[in-house]
């Protein structure tokens, strides 16, 4: 069975969100469900864009949509895990926001999964994808410097 492989860019790294795993969290398995993972992603995505001022609905005057997800699972985590999620974007080559998430157990520093996403900034008067504006590029900079310098 071939199975997906993700290195985080630990260089790329803006910020780190505390999530607990929650009762509703968990699936039949009595571990942290695949959906809640998803859902704990996003939350963390969420943090971090607005610790840069930039929220996801607004990043420098578009909104942004989720174009692709790769999950590699690597242990589990159970009710109440206090987790922290890591997100490093590396700076954009093309006009796709490369998003890395690193979910470890926080008393451990475990890494339960990684995940990688591609989000597309979105012109809503054309229905296009649009250039990464500069702003958005030199927000992850100073992030990626200050998160450097601790």
């Amino acid at each position: 069975m071939e199975r997906v492989t993700l290195d985080f860019p630990g260089e790329a790294l803006i910020h780190r969100h505390p999530l607990a795993v929650r009762v509703t969290d968990m699936n039949y398995g009595r571990h942290l469900g695949h959906d809640a993972l998803v859902s704990l992603l996003h939350e963390a995505r969420l943090q971090a864009l607005l610790a840069l001022d930039l929220p996801e609905w607004d990043l420098a005057g578009y909104p942004s949509v989720v174009v692709d997800l790769a999950v590699q699972y690597q242990s589990e985590a159970h009710c109440p895990d206090m987790l922290v999620v890591e997100t490093a974007v590396p700076m954009p080559a093309g006009k796709a926001l490369t998003v890395y998430h690193r979910v470890l157990k926080q008393d451990s520093e475990q890494v339960v999964a990684t995940a990688r996403l591609n989000l597309l900034l979105i012109d809503p008067a054309q229905g296009r994808p649009v250039a990464i504006p500069e702003a958005v590029t030199q927000a992850l900079a100073s992030a990626q410097s200050k998160v450097s310098e601790r």
